[in-house]
């Protein structure tokens, strides 16, 4: 497997959840960032400030503060202030999101589907334990060069 190749398969897997992402925004009215602010906070609640969205999903701060902005005035999000320091923020959804969370959530299973269409369990569990070992590697790789 060559660079391009692993450089493919990475932006096609990217291309095909997004065009299954980019339908539930068309049809709910919202940009791509505020489903991926939506997503991230149903899928990590331990991770609920603006800054976790950032750091985690790399998206510039100002963006995420845009999104989440928008997303209050629609009434999709919640800010709530931390009982121990007031400058700390927690976001959290409201009940109005949950029918786009079990959008994603549907457009999740359908990328899984089409992605690992004819794996067997076998299959699965060896990609996912080299998955997490490049994972890895990459995440330790940017530390590294972050450092110099």
């Amino acid at each position: 497997m060559t660079m391009t190749d692993v450089v493919l398969f990475h932006r096609s897997s990217l291309k095909l959840y997004d065009s299954l992402l980019k339908e539930i925004c068309d049809s709910c009215d919202l940009s791509g960032l505020e489903l991926t602010i939506i997503s991230f906070l149903h899928n990590n609640p331990e991770y609920d400030t603006a800054k976790d969205i950032s750091v985690f999903r790399m998206i510039p701060k100002g963006n995420v503060s845009q999104g989440v902005n928008s997303l209050m005035e629609k009434g999709l999000l919640l800010r709530n202030p931390d009982a121990n320091d007031r400058r700390k923020i927690h976001l959290s959804l409201t009940e109005q999101s949950i029918p786009l969370v079990e959008k994603v959530e549907n457009a999740k299973k359908q990328f899984m589907d089409l992605a690992f269409h004819g794996f067997s369990q076998e299959d699965w569990e060896n990609y996912t334990r080299y998955c997490d070992r490049v994972s890895q590697n990459v995440r330790q790789g940017l530390e590294r060069n972050q450092n110099k």
